[in-house]
């Protein structure tokens, strides 16, 4: 088996010496994991930072065995942000949540586009707004639909498995304005609710640590 895709590096372990075993979400083949001989050589190892959008050569003897990737670097996306302690956590962040919740080598070219897309906007004077939209947006995209009525004078709850919790404000208002340190921590804490309750707790997985991290900046 052979094929070419572009997507984004998700994760990275040391496979031995010089080697390394990456996952990878790419457009047409979804998630896929694969060994990358040489990938921690000086040569080619800042190729393979967390979120760095990449070109790969898969090659396999068969479609369910692992196979081993040959990789080109098509755009750096981290790098820009290492002094830049919470953007690089919310990178980290939706890496690690895509690495645990999606499923091997099923094609989702929405939850692509929107990864893409959050990526993009992490200049965005709001990026961390953007952030908390984009966990909405892709657990719908899993499969599990949010519905509330937005309000201005009452507070808002929906329930899952009996249990209520409440909807954030930077959610229920599309024109929400000044955004505070404790509207954000409401917010990424009703996303980890979400998180737990619908995927977390049934698949017996646990909160990525950047994830945690990531909140522990608003706390």
């Amino acid at each position: 088996m052979n094929w070419t895709d572009e997507g984004y590096l998700l994760s990275k372990t040391s496979y031995d010496e010089n080697s390394i075993i990456i996952e990878a979400f790419t457009i047409n083949h979804g998630k896929c994991s694969g060994i990358v001989y040489g990938g921690l050589s000086r040569k080619n190892k800042s190729n393979f930072q967390i979120a760095n959008k990449i070109f790969l050569n898969w090659k396999s003897k068969g479609d369910n065995r692992l196979g081993y990737f040959t990789v080109e670097l098509i755009k750096p996306i981290a790098p820009f942000y290492f002094d830049d302690k919470k953007r690089l956590a919310c990178i980290l962040s939706a890496a690690s949540i895509l690495k645990i919740l999606l499923p091997e080598r099923q094609i989702n070219k929405t939850i692509y586009n929107s990864f893409e897309k959050i990526l993009n906007d992490l200049t965005h004077k709001e990026w961390i707004k953007l952030y908390i939209n984009w966990e909405i947006t892709l657990i719908k995209d899993l499969g599990f639909e949010i519905n509330y009525n937005k309000s201005i004078n009452k507070d808002i709850f929906i329930e899952i498995n009996d249990k209520k919790f409440k909807v954030p404000k930077i959610l229920m208002y599309e024109k929400f304005q000044k955004i505070y340190k404790t509207d954000v921590k409401e917010a990424l804490m009703f996303n980890r609710n979400l998180l737990i309750e619908n995927f977390i707790l049934p698949n017996g997985l646990k909160i990525p640590l950047f994830r945690k991290i990531l909140e522990n900046y608003y706390s």
